[in-house]
């Protein structure tokens, strides 16, 4: 089933707590979902970049077969979206060392005309306005999920709350979720967050894997314990693109139900164990679906109980 995903394309700088400093890395919200769907269906990308975005990091989105890149613009004159992030030593928390805005203060990009018959829609990471303009370019969709952060629930909560009542599903962290409901809990979070619109809702909580909170049910799913974290840029969006990839693939009249996306979750939660063992999408890019599978095996082993 066609899945379309708008949200940014950047140019990173990242620091490790190990001392590492990568400069000009391929980043963005709408990359990592990209790559980590691709595994699973065939997503199409809405996006835009300036000029100044390099031929070698087009060659890696295209490495990503599956990737229709039709919707991507390349703008002259316009300056790529970058953004610096310093972690700290506990891999879990980080700060922004610089965000520069670039395109991201232009017009978003409009939805092609051969795109507007998909039927999946993920809103990643973007100012919740963005986000409606593109559901609303949209036809009749069998699922729409929305992806937020920190700064819209401090600037746009209104948007936001708006563009909730009219989508199936939200993805955000823990500490997110209790910024914009006031509680700490996040069962009573994602409860709260079911009575604006979403069917579910899925909370974050990092290297504690995440948390389901749906209007048929309530789930917990563990992280991978990944032995070695190297870079966690992007675990989210590819967390997302896991999911989102995986319910596009199965298809069905009923995506959103509390099976479809808890069995989902789980390969959400595979895909992102991957992605931070390196930088960028270095490790994505070395990886193969029987990868893939043989991890997820191997987490559902460890899940199983009894005989």
């Amino acid at each position: 089933m066609s899945l379309i995903v708008t949200g940014t394309i950047g140019i990173d700088t990242i620091e490790t707590p190990d001392g590492q400093r990568r400069e000009d890395l391929l980043g963005g919200s709408a990359v990592y979902f990209c790559a980590a769907s691709s595994f699973y269906t065939k997503p199409r990308l809405v996006a835009a970049v300036g000029d100044d975005f390099p031929e070698s990091f087009m060659d890696t989105l295209k490495s990503f077969e599956a990737v229709d890149l039709a919707g991507l613009e390349v703008r002259q004159g316009s300056k790529t979206f970058r953004w610096g992030g310093k972690y700290m030593e506990d891999m879990d928390r980080r700060e922004t060392l610089f965000t520069e805005l670039g395109i991201l203060e232009e017009a978003p990009p409009t939805v092609p005309d051969a795109f507007k018959d998909s039927k999946v829609l993920f809103l990643a990471n973007s100012h919740p306005m963005v986000q409606l303009g593109m559901l609303e370019q949209l036809g009749e969709l069998e699922l729409s999920v929305v992806d937020t952060m920190d700064l819209w629930i401090t600037i746009a909560k209104p948007e936001l709350t708006n563009l909730l009542g009219k989508v199936n599903g939200l993805v955000l962290n823990f500490d997110e979720a209790e910024q914009y409901t006031g509680h700490r809990n996040p069962v009573t979070a994602g409860r709260h967050l079911l009575e604006l619109g979403p069917r579910f809702v899925v909370i974050k909580k990092g290297e504690h894997g995440c948390i389901l909170v749906h209007k048929d049910g309530i789930c917990a799913l563990p992280a991978y314990p990944t032995e070695r974290v190297v870079d966690p840029t992007g675990a989210g969006d590819t967390f997302a693109g896991g999911l989102m990839g995986r319910l596009a693939a199965r298809g069905g009249h009923d995506l959103g139900s509390f099976e479809s996306v808890r069995e989902a979750l789980a390969h959400g939660t595979i895909i992102a164990s991957f992605n931070v063992e390196s930088f960028s999408l270095e490790r994505m890019q070395a990886i193969t679906r029987k990868d893939i599978h043989d991890r997820f095996d191997h987490y559902a082993s460890m899940m199983r109980l009894g005989e």
